[in-house]
């Protein structure tokens, strides 16, 4: 018997489309600039290759609507609503119900939420204990209800517990389980792709949550390999080994790769501001005219110039801009090259000064540091660069071992964030609670805790202000730049929103993501 040739056709064009060659893409290979990602654990990692990473494995009790950074696009997440009380010290989160942790680890309650929040405040399990300093109790009344209650009001209770940082929920039992070194190799939380396998300087590779609350993603798998170097970065973009990739924070590099057919390029908030940290209480930084010859020393629009126009923009403040109570003409020092060697000769320095810094091997930050010290060397300070791999980078400033911190970052944006980890006394590297005050300033601390509690906005502004100022009079740190988020994806690739925006610093994937082709 001769097979219809209809059904013959049939058959044909079904093998056809099941054939591997024309299978629809459901690996996303992503391409980060470092060597590795540092530890896994939500509550530990500060670094932007992990945090870029972590926010598909993780949700918070809220989050700012993907592709966007402002405050005002802040939506439910697995809170399904929230309430406050009229003097903003009481906290009332509702979560989703049936929400499953990966892994089999069971359904995520207010169980979770308050332990993955205790978690976050001890300094024994987190990064950012002191983001939580103003919380009084966090407590349970049931399953799904979580209330949080403060010892005065702050003007980012929404930003900490947020997916991001300490806000990441963790769940109980996988914690417990794994214990702290465990869950820092094994990560478990409720988000749409779930931990597989780590290969230290290699890759992650995460695989589809199929009990994801939001739906089960179109992805099954993403591939995030560690490639440091930019060119072979930008080699393996090009032969279609990468979907999407962390870009080089040069002008060029933005040209080049727009130049290419077939690829998106985004330049996206939140700005990393590029920032030197002076470290007071080590000579001759202990000495303030010494201070002041080094931002006199340096010049803000060269290096904007340098980092390019379109990509960067000039620091306005030791607050960056765009954050709410940023003080957007804050009296910096101007470049001046005569001043700095007149300052450094009346603080007993007239042949000059060798000061040292511990920098990050990541090029996009070693260039910026390069800079800086060829301006500094026309005022005859001398900048040693140490460089080191960044994850030791990060454990070595945090050990106080650098007189000169060249940090970059970007924040939840409320003044109080930024000023509380950087520049209060609480955050100095290797004390209790320390958190990123790499200088030792202290001289605003009384503005910052003022802020914090105060319910009059235009007080709280005025605290602010003052703040600042006294940061840049005291020169605790030299704010120079601040640069985008260079990141570059084919155009098959759907992210399932506009991408203006990522305060984990990489594009959301979210379980809608998907390829068109």
């Amino acid at each position: 018997m001769k097979t219809p040739v209809s059904i013959l056709a049939a058959l044909v064009a079904g093998a056809l489309l099941a054939s591997p060659a024309l299978a629809q893409k459901t690996v996303l290979t992503v391409g980060m600039q470092s060597s590795d990602a540092g530890v896994l654990d939500p509550h530990l990692n500060s670094g932007t290759p992990g945090k870029a990473m972590l926010q598909w494995m993780f949700n918070g009790l809220v989050r700012i609507k993907p592709g966007e950074l402002s405050p005002e696009f802040i939506e439910p997440d697995l809170a399904e609503s929230w309430t406050s009380s009229a003097d903003g010290k009481e906290w009332t989160f509702k979560l989703r119900h049936g929400v499953q942790c990966h892994h089999g680890y069971g359904e995520f309650t207010s169980e979770d939420a308050v332990y993955s929040l205790k978690r976050a405040s001890a300094k024994e399990t987190s990064a950012f204990s002191s983001d939580y300093s103003a919380v009084q109790s966090i407590e349970a009344p049931d399953k799904y209800t979580v209330k949080i209650t403060l010892k005065q009001p702050i003007p980012s209770l929404l930003g900490i517990v947020m997916n991001y940082h300490g806000g990441n929920m963790v769940c109980k039992k996988a914690a417990e389980e794994l214990g702290k070194e465990g869950f820092a190799k094994k990560p478990i939380g409720t988000g749409p792709f779930m931990f597989s396998e780590y290969v230290p300087q290699q890759y992650a590779k995460l695989v589809a949550n199929p009990d994801y609350f939001r739906g089960k993603p179109k992805l099954t798998e993403i591939l995030y390999r560690f490639i440091p170097s930019d060119s072979s970065r930008d080699l393996a973009f090009q032969a279609g080994e990468l979907d999407m990739m962390l870009g080089r924070q040069e002008q060029a590099w933005v040209d080049r790769m727009k130049a290419l057919p077939g690829v998106k390029v985004v330049a996206m908030g939140p700005a990393e501001m590029s920032v030197l940290h002076l470290n007071e209480s080590q000579p001759p930084l202990d000495n303030l005219k010494v201070r002041q010859a080094i931002a006199y020393a340096i010049d803000r629009n060269a290096i904007w110039q340098f980092r390019g126009k379109n990509i960067s923009r000039p620091a306005v403040s030791v607050v960056p801009s765009g954050y709410l109570g940023t003080d957007e003409k804050a009296p910096l020092l101007p470049h001046d090259l005569a001043k700095a060697k007149a300052l450094l000769a009346e603080a007993g320095f007239p042949n000059g000064i060798t000061i040292k810094a511990i920098n990050t091997t990541l090029p996009s930050m070693l260039s910026f540091t390069e800079a800086v010290q060829a301006q500094l060397k026309r005022a005859n300070i001398n900048l040693e660069i140490q460089p080191v791999e960044h994850a030791t980078f990060h454990q070595q400033i945090r050990q106080d071992l650098s007189q000169v911190v060249h940090f970059q970052a970007a924040r939840f944006p409320v003044a109080d964030v930024y000023l509380s980890q950087f520049f209060h006394s609480r955050a100095i590297v290797k004390t209790p609670t320390a958190v990123t005050n790499f200088s030792h300033c202290k001289v605003a601390d009384a503005e910052i805790d003022a802020a914090r509690s105060e319910t009059d906005k235009a007080k709280q502004l005025a605290l602010w202000k003052t703040a600042q100022e006294k940061i840049i009079a005291d020169v605790c740190a030299i704010p120079v730049n601040e640069m985008m988020q260079l990141w570059a994806y084919k155009d098959n690739l759907d992210l399932g929103y506009e991408l203006k925006a990522s305060l984990n610093l990489g594009p959301p994937v979210l379980e809608t993501t998907h390829f068109t082709k």
